[in-house]
């Protein structure tokens, strides 16, 4: 009796199921599609053996991959080993994908089956899954299989940025439309700036020269002497500029009007603009040809290296396929053509761009073209799966070719395959020790220029936090006092020296020699000092309109460095002044001595200036 297990791969774990009283399985088929959909008929048929979850999203992301590559994970090895019976050959395990049931069976010994009833089955499975596993809801199952897509295709579409063939499959498509494109619009300013003057078609061959001559001519009218400077950097050759010239004095065209001009030129403007990035864009082409596919580009050329990546999906594509493929790829429909009529198959396809086909002689073209594609394949290889990418191979492989075409021309012998990669592989190590010691230096500048920027960022950091608080309320406090002249409240410098004692309570014994107990004793000192200053801002804002203020102001000369004029604000500022001496029990001894000091010499001046 053959025992039946399924094994169904879950993004929360593997689930092995068991088929209940089971001994053929071709019988199963019309019980499970009926029962598929309905959860107690399914039970009956159906049971859970084991459930293996998985521990963490890395975990689970590790399995799909494997189940994605037909690799046996330890987690799935675990569960069989454990769970299945010993003897393998009454067992018979259902699968869905193929690929990891023959690596089952390869590795582990058991018969695998997919597709049938087994299909069926894991659709049931599927559908019932949240009910067969306890403590598993439908929605905690569908959160794991929404993360596990995402993470998923996020590791499949990582690439390594210097190395992605994807931009030059754009690009050389691209091209490739830019060229029609360039063409197109080309014979449209031609016929249509050649109803004004249309010997200028004859003179110049080239799309590009011709619009910006169309551009840079306008009405030929207006053509003189004096232009035929700019029309010979435009043509670079001055016998064609004299043509030109010649030829719009005697032209057969029609006359012109100014809004036609405008337009051509505007259209001709636009199509000189995109020849002009159609040039950029196959220099672009050209750096990403030799950062992707230097050995390929080396040896067969850029854009037609690029026709053949874009045309095999991707480099990898392109390095898994024989020379055969490669010798042929691009002219498949001459291929199934020549396979339908049972005529000649093609030679070439693509490479026959190359400049090697193009020189060798008609009965040559087709073994060149087979000895270009095997180096083609070489090439491909050597770029797709090397670490350091280098074009010494490629350039290596072009030297062969050169040879087998010159062998087939004059006979000359040439050298041997196994020579030549000696040769490479001897430049090639010394080509890949240079970049890795380039790229050293370039990380090592970059380390550098870190830390660089961290050690400023740390002295900035340094500097601000030197500046103590003392010093931030007392600019505030002046801000505050002596901007546009108007004058604080009391309140709020009653407050700032509250947020000096409380950031720093122990920076007045270090720096005063005290001890504790002055701290506790400068607080009462504070608060009369509160009390009288709010009788002075109360009489200055009645006296603030009084004749005795400009009187104050010229008997203390020591005030008139304020910013503001006028006589409320230098007064204010005074008193300020006066306040702020009071206030800061905090401040060093020194500075606090200086404070009083010059706060009596304030109200002598004063007494002064009334007597007298």
């Amino acid at each position: 009796m053959v025992l039946l297990h399924v094994l169904f791969e879950h993004a929360v774990g593997y689930a092995l199921l068991a088929l209940k009283e089971v001994e053929e399985i071709s019988l199963l088929q019309p019980q499970v599609e009926e029962s598929v959909l309905n959860l107690g008929k399914f039970h009956s048929i159906v049971r859970l053996v084991a459930f293996c979850p998985f521990a963490s999203s890395q975990v689970a992301l590790e399995n799909a991959n494997a189940v994605s590559e037909g690799v046996v994970h330890e987690d799935l090895r675990l569960l069989l080993e454990t769970h299945l019976p010993s003897k393998k050959k009454k067992v018979l395990l259902g699968v869905g994908d193929p690929k990891i049931g023959a690596a089952i069976q390869e590795e582990l010994g058991y018969n695998c089956q997919t597709g049938g009833v087994i299909a069926e089955i894991l659709r049931g499975v599927r559908l019932h899954f949240h009910n067969l596993v306890k403590g598993l809801t439908d929605l905690s199952a569908c959160k794991a299989q929404l993360g596990l897509g995402h993470s998923y295709s996020r590791a499949k579409v990582k690439f390594n940025v210097n190395r992605v063939d994807n931009m030059i499959i754009q690009s050389i498509s691209l091209l490739d439309q830019l060229d029609k494109d360039i063409n197109t619009f080309s014979m449209r300013v031609r016929e249509w700036y050649g109803y004004h003057f249309p010997e200028l078609v004859k003179i110049i061959n080239d799309n590009a020269t011709y619009c910006r001559l169309a551009q840079f001519i306008g009405n030929r009218r207006e053509l003189n002497e004096d232009k035929l400077e700019k029309l010979e950097e435009l043509t670079m050759d001055g016998a064609k500029a004299k043509a030109i010239l010649d030829a719009s004095r005697s032209s057969m065209g029609m006359d012109i009007s100014a809004i036609d001009l405008i337009n051509i030129e505007s259209f001709s403007s636009r199509v000189v603009s995109l020849s002009e990035y159609r040039q950029s864009l196959h220099t672009y082409l050209r750096s990403k040809m030799s950062q992707v596919a230097p050995s390929l580009s080396a040896l067969i050329g850029e854009a037609v290296g690029a026709r053949l990546i874009a045309h095999a999906g991707s480099l990898t594509n392109l390095a898994k396929y024989p020379a055969s493929t490669v010798q042929i790829l691009g002219a498949e429909k001459a291929l199934f053509r020549a396979l339908k009529t049972r005529g000649n198959t093609p030679k070439y396809g693509l490479i026959f761009h190359s400049t090697f086909i193009g020189r060798a002689a008609a009965k040559n073209k087709g073994r060149i073209s087979r000895y270009l594609a095997n180096k083609c394949s070489i090439a491909s290889r050597i770029d797709c799966f090397s670490e350091v990418p280098t074009s010494v191979f490629g350039e290596k492989l072009r030297e062969q070719v050169e040879e087998r075409l010159s062998f087939y021309e004059t006979g000359e012998i040439p050298r041997k395959n196994l020579d030549v990669m000696k040769e490479a592989m001897v430049q090639a190590e010394e080509a890949a020790a240079e970049i890795t010691r380039k790229l050293e230096k370039q990380e090592k500048k970059r380390l550098k220029k870190e830390k660089k920027r961290l050690a400023a960022l740390a002295l900035a950091s340094s500097e601000n936090s030197s500046s103590t608080p003392e010093e931030c309320e007392c600019f505030r406090a002046l801000s505050g006092t002596w901007h546009d002249g108007s004058v604080a409240t009391s309140m709020e410098m009653s407050e700032k020296p509250k947020k000096k004692k409380k950031q720093k309570p122990q920076e007045v014994p270090q720096e005063n020699g005290m001890e504790d107990p002055s701290i506790s004793f400068s607080k009462p000192k504070k608060k009369k000092s509160f009390s009288k200053e709010e009788l002075m801002s109360s009489d200055l804002e009645e006296t603030a309109g009084s004749t005795s203020i400009p009187k104050r102001k010229k008997s203390t000369p020591k005030e008139e460095t304020v910013n503001d004029p006028e006589e409320a604000g230098h007064r204010s500022g005074s008193k300020k002044k006066r306040k702020f001496s009071k206030e800061e029990p905090v401040s060093s001894g020194p500075e606090e001595a200086v404070g009083k000091s010059s706060s009596k010499k304030k109200k002598k001046f004063h007494k002064a200036s009334q007597e007298d």
